[in-house]
């Protein structure tokens, strides 16, 4: 494991800086300073991460300028009406009518509470090892509503459905994780870096598997654990810094990986 702990640490170490942010979906979050604003683009952002990153940059934006360049002021001031201008918002198989419910939520949770956070950690018991129980009941609390869509439960998932749940982990890891380097906010304190799961995608799983840090042949919840448990091994308190490894040698690195696995000794 000694090699694989040296190459993990090198990747994270590489790409966990500054210029990660410019290309990714995290850049949406980044261009805003008020708690609430990072929240609510940095949990829409993440719910709509799936295809080339250029595009959900770009539809998030789009969501931005609906909502005149204030997500919060306009989640917590609209009026029905003012909704209508949504309708035409899609991305991939993010519809109007899963948009619509994203405001109503964000409306009906924000006059009532001050911060997302909430949301996740009043369902995780202080010495949780993981956030599997915030996971759920967030999913829970998120469909509470009288008018949910069934339609919308597929754009944010839960480890109930043995979901890999990637772009909750990612969003979680934004909004958790804080570290010198600046990518990710650490605006979050109820819930610890070492209760993280790993955002487990395409990419992430191919590179893990080929390190044997992941054995399961399922890419579902129990993937997630087996892989979050390897890396927890390696760094206990915040296993999710190696989702910039694992990602950025998926995606990001030129060289392949036989030739980054052959030069720490692992071919």
């Amino acid at each position: 494991m000694g090699s694989v702990e040296a190459l993990l640490n090198h990747f994270a170490d590489k790409f966990n800086s500054a210029a990660f942010i410019e290309t990714d979906p995290i850049l949406i979050p980044h261009s805003f300073s008020q708690k609430q604003d990072i929240e609510i683009m940095g949990f829409w952002v993440a719910m709509l991460a799936w295809g080339q990153r250029v595009t959900i940059i770009n539809k998030a934006r789009e969501l931005i300028e609906l909502m005149d360049g204030a997500p919060y002021d306009f989640i917590l001031q609209h009026e029905e009406k003012d909704r209508k201008a949504f309708l035409q918002f899609k991305h991939r198989t993010f519809q109007a009518t899963d948009t619509l419910y994203f405001l109503e939520f964000f409306q009906q949770y924000y006059r009532k509470n001050e911060s997302l956070e909430d949301a996740f950690a009043r369902f995780l018991p202080p010495e949780a090892p993981n956030i599997e129980a915030a996971l759920k009941g967030f999913h829970e609390l998120f469909f509470s509503l009288d008018n949910a869509p069934h339609r919308t439960r597929k754009h944010v998932s839960t480890p109930a459905r043995k979901s890999s749940c990637k772009r909750l982990n990612m969003f979680l890891r934004w909004m958790v994780r804080q570290d010198d380097r600046g990518v990710d906010f650490g605006i979050w304190k109820k819930i610890k870096p070492s209760q993280l799961m790993m955002p487990l995608d395409v990419h992430v799983d191919r590179i893990a598997r080929k390190l044997q840090l992941l054995q399961r042949k399922q890419t579902d919840w129990l993937a997630v654990k087996e892989l979050t448990d390897k890396l927890r091994d390696i760094d206990p308190e915040d296993p999710v810094r190696f989702d910039f490894a694992l990602f950025g040698m998926g995606v990001l690195e030129e060289e392949p990986l036989d030739t980054i696995m052959k030069s720490f000794g692992l071919a």
